[in-house]
């Protein structure tokens, strides 16, 4: 495996004792609703203790690669991160199935740079070869804002990098369009679940009360803004300058956070001051204060 730069690896079980137990003893549904807030829980407590103590985090990913590896094995060079944890995604390999490919001869690890490509495989920087009959490539990747889907709002486009995110998955300015945006720190499909009954609420209301538009307001100058996505990893960051912006505070900041999600998407009212509806395109209709609560 040829990597450009040392990633944390982290080996968990490839199957879940505390779900298999549980479905022996519990009804199905009900052993999956609390296996699977279990797994939110901990990814979740991962992510902050990784933010808030990355340091005690670091040792704790250096000790379990230490174990899986032979004595001496050059550590530093392969897997010590110049980020942070959840700086970056972690790799999590089944049953610490690398570690036990390296420690067997079955697979190596060489961390350098990518000169060029060569008959015989890949030349490196620093000088060596390395010598493959198939190349598989997994970075190195652009990442293309909403599929190059081009917008425009009354025949003007609609300049990504100026607009403001909604909730994660409304854009300022921009009416009666939604998109599905996941998680970096957990499960995408967590979000886009969310993201998706929010929205089957906000058309529900909108069918309710005769409203055809629905559209977040213009973003606020004044309010400081922050990339799009948090993340350090330079597949983003060649891309993070395409990207709307987010907010400091709710309703424009995406926190990343499942359980504050719930509580604003699936639980949270659909009227608020940043949300503006119309019928029939006429102008806004202003939102009563006993609905914005």
């Amino acid at each position: 495996m040829l990597q450009r730069s040392p990633s944390y690896v982290v080996s968990l079980p490839a199957e879940d004792p505390i779900a298999n137990f549980l479905r022996r003893v519990l009804p199905s549904k009900l052993a999956y609703s609390i296996v699977r807030w279990k797994n939110v829980a901990l990814t979740m407590l991962s992510f902050q203790l990784s933010r808030r103590r990355p340091g005690l985090v670091k040792a704790m990913l250096r000790k379990g690669v230490e174990k899986r590896l032979p004595a001496g094995y050059d550590i530093d060079t392969h897997f010590k991160p110049r980020y942070g944890p959840w700086d970056q995604r972690l790799c999590l390999v089944p049953d610490g199935d690398l570690f036990e490919a390296i420690c067997e001869g079955r697979a190596s690890v060489v961390t350098d740079q990518i000169e060029t490509f060569t008959e015989k495989g890949i030349r490196l920087a620093s000088g060596a070869e390395l010598e493959a009959e198939l190349i598989v490539t997994a970075t190195g990747l652009n990442m293309l804002v909403f599929g190059g889907v081009e917008l425009a709002v009354d025949g003007r486009e609609v300049e990504l990098p100026e607009r403001m995110t909604y909730k994660g998955m409304m854009l300022s300015g921009v009416p009666n369009l939604a998109l599905a945006f996941g998680y970096t720190n957990a499960s995408w499909t967590l979000k886009c679940d969310l993201t998706c009954e929010y929205v089957c609420r906000l058309l529900n209301y909108m069918d309710a009360h005769g409203y055809r538009e629905c559209r977040p307001s213009e973003r606020d100058p004044s309010m400081p803004e922050v990339p799009f996505i948090d993340f350090s990893s330079s597949y983003v960051l060649r891309a993070i300058d395409k990207f709307p912006k987010q907010g400091a505070r709710a309703p424009w900041r995406l926190y990343q956070n499942y359980a504050l999600d719930i509580l604003s998407l699936r639980f949270g009212s659909i009227e608020d001051s940043a949300m503006e509806f119309s019928r029939n395109g006429a102008a806004p209709v202003e939102v009563a204060p006993e609905l914005a609560a």
